[in-house]
């Protein structure tokens, strides 16, 4: 039976450390630069973006905002017009503006 050198076996157990300290430091590296390029304005834009248009309930909330949107606007101007008088522009206004929260919250009605 060989004995076994304690030297030598300390030797290896710091050559494997020092290894293993090289490859997580190089883990940490390459993740940092991921998270640095993630991090970056125009990546977090585009995620952003990217997340709200593929998110089905963000696009449906944005879908029946537009249309609640569009149908307090026609509604308005259908009703009001183009005029001068400011009572009747104020009394627009809050017209499109219930008209507007009825028509998104009854959203789904008026796509069908």
């Amino acid at each position: 039976m060989e004995k076994i050198n304690q030297t030598d076996l300390l030797d290896e157990t710091i050559l494997y450390l020092e290894n293993k300290q090289a490859l997580e430091l190089y883990a940490l590296k390459e993740q940092f630069e991921l998270t640095y390029e993630s991090l970056k304005l125009l990546n977090l834009i585009k995620s952003a973006f990217t997340e709200m248009t593929t998110s089905p309930n963000i696009k449906g909330n944005l879908i029946n905002n537009a249309i609640g949107m569009a149908t307090g606007y026609f509604t308005k101007k259908a009703l009001v017009g183009s005029t001068h008088n400011p009572i009747k522009k104020i009394l627009g206004t809050l017209l499109q503006f219930v008209i507007t929260n009825i028509a998104t919250k009854h959203s789904d009605t008026l796509k069908s």
